[in-house]
C-alpha cells in the first residue's frame, strides 16, 4: 500500500512551520525535519524546500545542516549567522552536533 505524500505546498509549507521553530543557536538536520514533517525518507526534499524558501525573516533557514554538520554548499554567510547564535564549528568546518541539535520530540 502506497502511503500518501503530501504535495509539493503542503509538504515545504510543514518544513517551514518547523524550521520557524528551530531557536537560536541550535540545527536541525534535512533528514530530522523531514522525520517531523511525516516523510521520513525525503530529507532531500527538505532541502529543495529550504533552497525555495521565501525571503521572511521569521524563518531561520541557517539553522538547517547536513547530518555530518555541513552547512549548505555556497551559502558562506551561513555560518557567520550561526557563530553570531552561538553555534560551535569544530576544526574539521562541521558544526558540533551533540552539542548543537535541537532536540525534539516528533
Amino acid at each position: 500500500m502506497k502511503k500518501n505524500i503530501p504535495t509539493r505546498e503542503t509538504f515545504f509549507n510543514e518544513v517551514y512551520e518547523i524550521v520557524r521553530q528551530i531557536p537560536p543557536g541550535r540545527v536541525l538536520t534535512y533528514g530530522r525535519i523531514a522525520a517531523l514533517a511525516g516523510c521520513p525518507a525525503h530529507a532531500r526534499r527538505v532541502g529543495q524546500a529550504m533552497a525555495h524558501a521565501p525571503a521572511d525573516e521569521t524563518l531561520p533557514c541557517h539553522r538547517v545542516v547536513n547530518h555530518a554538520g555541513d552547512t549548505a554548499p555556497g551559502w558562506t554567510a551561513q555560518r557567520e549567522l550561526l557563530e553570531a547564535e552561538g553555534v560551535v564549528f569544530k576544526a574539521n568546518g562541521k558544526v558540533d552536533m551533540k552539542k548543537f541539535e535541537w532536540e525534539i520530540e516528533a
